[in-house]
């Protein structure tokens, strides 16, 4: 059986670019979380779903979106949030890191199409030294999910006075992996807003989903540059890759600028009668938690429609590449604008500490970014003919979706079947990418000319 399986996948890798066979894996990780979501193990007694609403969970589910029509709390039991836990982990780390970890602790040898694979779902630039990558980034979240569990399980006993010490550790460490993989599922039905004036808590959320949000290869970096300057100080200098200083950077910034733009739009709405700390606390959790986690500490309806649309912008831009969040991601963006400002100074090249982007990196870019916003306007136009919903809220609906970030305005449960499956098609494309979407319908045979045509300058502006 097993020699059947290994000779049907070597054909299939002769046939399919890795990008396509990614795209399948996950397809099939969507087929197979649906049929374990039919179970009525993990069901409340006499709950029945329909078969969409099962699709769009699945998908929510392998997406980490946490978009759901339907509450948690009064459709799945215990044994169901801890399906829902083990599918975080697999949709957040990526069904093709899971699986070479799982070879590696078989004491399985790693062929080269799978190194292939790890290298085209982690978006790495080289083929060498993936596996270790992969087992040193799943022993590092799975520390800091442990870490931070326990330090959830305590701090919910002392402070609630949970009845029994079991429930309080596993909230703890649903908290922790939920923020971690920027999941976000609400399975309380009030998410994280009993604790809305619990800075400590919101802080340590808000460490959480800024780590899963950064990108693995920028976490291994940063890592690595601790144990050198730390541990073994001497002559020897870390040196950076420009991909961590763009992704950390353009992290750091997108943060700031939404906490000041989010603070300015509310400052004279919802955080009039708020003290300066509060304000300040509330806009610096939303800039994170909109990047890609969806936890929320109030209602979303409370915020004006200019914060809604920040929201929005923030959710369109996402997380980091090789992170657990979806979007156009923060590089892209970043590239794009560092594009237009030199284009604006009349530079030729895109420089950036001491380095020279790529244009084929531009250009990626700029199509990523121009087909997203056009697939975000096209489920907009759809929405707003299907749904009978406000426009800002199909904005934060579309945007949420996409962004795999899980906020909504409370729509998400009206949606027609229309709708969801528009919905369904935006968390799938927001999670796999914009660009593995394009080259999934591209032959794996290269389709570059041999030649060249002659240019001619044309009128533009």
């Amino acid at each position: 059986m097993n020699r059947w399986i290994q000779k049907y996948l070597d054909k299939a890798n002769l046939l399919a670019s890795p990008v396509q066979i990614v795209v399948f894996y996950y397809l099939s990780l969507i087929v197979v979380t649906s049929l374990l979501l039919c179970i009525p193990f993990f069901k409340q007694p006499g709950v029945n779903i329909s078969f969409i609403d099962t699709i769009f969970m699945a998908v929510s589910t392998v997406s980490v979106t946490g978009l759901t029509t339907f509450p948690l709390e009064q459709v799945y039991n215990q044994n169901g949030i801890v399906l829902l836990e083990i599918l975080f982990q697999i949709g957040g780390f990526g069904i093709t890191m899971l699986s070479t970890f799982i070879l590696v602790i078989a004491g399985r040898r790693i062929g080269l199409q799978q190194r292939r694979l790890i290298q085209t779902d982690m978006n790495q630039p080289r083929l060498s030294g993936n596996v270790r990558l992969v087992y040193t980034i799943f022993g590092i979240m799975l520390a800091i999910q442990a870490v931070f569990g326990v330090i959830f399980s305590c701090y919910l006993y002392a402070r609630d006075g949970f009845e029994h010490l079991a429930k309080s550790i596993f909230d703890g460490f649903y908290i922790s992996i939920s923020a971690l993989t920027n999941a976000g599922f609400d399975i309380t039905g009030q998410s994280i807003i009993p604790y809305s004036k619990d800075y400590f808590f919101l802080f340590l959320i808000m460490i959480l989903i800024f780590i899963g949000g950064l990108g693995f290869p920028v976490i291994i970096e940063v890592l690595a540059w601790i144990k050198m300057t730390w541990f073994r100080p001497g002559n020897q200098k870390f040196r950076f890759s420009l991909f961590a200083k763009l992704a950390g950077s353009f992290a750091v910034g997108f943060f700031f600028i939404g906490t000041i733009l989010i603070f300015l739009s509310e400052n004279n709405g919802y955080f009039a009668n708020k003290t300066v700390i509060e304000k300040t606390i509330t806009a610096m959790f939303y800039s994170v938690t909109t990047r890609n986690a969806g936890l929320q500490i109030n209602q979303i309806g409370d915020f004006n429609t200019t914060t809604l649309l920040i929201f929005s912008i923030l959710m369109f831009i996402g997380a980091s590449p090789s992170s657990v969040g979806g979007g156009v991601r923060t590089t892209t963006i970043g590239i794009l604008g560092l594009y237009l400002l030199s284009f604006i100074r009349g530079h030729k090249n895109v420089n950036v500490f001491n380095r020279r982007i790529h244009e084929n990196d531009i250009q990626k870019s700029i199509v990523v970014v121009n087909l997203s916003i056009l697939m975000c306007l096209m489920a907009v136009f759809i929405l707003s003919i299907t749904e009978n919903q406000s426009l800002i809220s199909l904005i934060v609906e579309v945007t949420s979706a996409f962004g795999t970030t899980g906020l909504s305005t409370g729509i998400t449960s009206s949606l027609s079947v229309i709708g969801k499956m528009v919905i369904i098609i935006l968390m799938f494309v927001g999670r796999v990418g914009m660009l593995y979407m394009l080259i999934f319908f591209v032959s794996k045979k290269d389709r570059d000319e041999k030649y060249r045509f002659p240019s001619e300058q044309i009128i533009i502006g």
